[in-house]
């Protein structure tokens, strides 16, 4: 009776170390992927969710065993929390680029004050919280969740566990690829600087023509309204950029990931 629990009990952990590769893995991309690493997914949904993806996952491939209190294991544990905090912070670029956007558009606008008047709001603008909600929409809208979920299972194929790395040219396009939060939000935020720009030369000219004009009291006003209607005017072209930024990433996913 003693030597079947004893088997028993060397079959469930040799069962959990075998489960804990994939778990790892999924864990990360979870913990660091847009949407799922937002406040609204706690810690508790996305533990639950990786457990379900790692239990779906784990009857589909054959995982080497590698002790975990190793020195081959804890070196495999640091390279499967690595390939899925990169999977996840590839996405992250896309979100910044969204922030780095707001901040821009808020600042010309003249909203950053809100930032100082009731500090509750936290460092990121109320237009970046606005572009981060629209594009989550856009991004569930065309069924991004399914296509990274597809592509992180996918990984287990093109990545398998104990043998294969990220090498340096993953780290080279991953940092090639950072440069995206600039450019998109440049796109992103470009016919609102341009219409805002115009509105500040046109204050620039009536401030020489009357000086005596309280320049403050006219030019807030006239930079918000103005900038929250070329903001409306313009959520369909920012859609279709942020729809783009988000298919650009998961290109980039995928040559990462090595899929073809």
């Amino acid at each position: 009776m003693t030597a079947g629990l004893n088997l028993l009990a060397a079959e469930v952990v040799e069962r959990f170390y075998l489960f804990l590769w994939p778990m790892l893995r999924i864990s990360a991309l979870l913990a660091t992927a847009p949407p799922f690493s937002t406040s609204a997914f706690t810690v508790r949904l996305r533990v639950l969710m990786a457990m379900v993806l790692a239990w779906f996952v784990y009857p589909q491939h054959d995982w080497p065993t590698i002790d975990p209190v190793s020195a081959a294991g804890v070196l495999e544990i640091g390279n499967q929390i690595f390939i899925g905090a990169t999977m996840g912070l590839t996405l992250q670029v896309v979100v910044a680029a969204l922030v780095v956007a707001g901040q821009a558009l808020s600042a010309a606008m003249g909203l950053s004050m809100a930032n100082m008047i009731d500090p509750s709001v936290g460092n990121v603008p109320v237009l970046s919280q606005a572009l981060i909600v629209f594009s989550t929409l856009i991004f569930m809208g065309f069924g991004g969740h399914a296509l990274l979920l597809s592509l992180v299972l996918q990984s287990f194929e093109t990545l398998p566990i104990g043998v294969s790395v990220l090498d340096q040219d993953a780290f080279g396009r991953v940092i090639r690829w950072s440069a995206m939060m600039f450019l998109g939000a440049v796109l992103l935020a470009l016919p609102v600087l341009v219409m805002l720009l115009f509105i500040n030369i046109g204050l620039g000219v009536v401030t020489r023509a009357a000086p005596s004009l309280n320049i403050f009291a006219v030019g807030f006003p006239a930079l918000i309204a103005v900038g929250l209607l070329v903001l409306l005017m313009s959520m369909g072209g920012i859609g279709e950029r942020i729809e783009w930024l988000w298919l650009r990433g998961f290109e980039q996913l995928r040559a990462l990931l090595r899929i073809a």
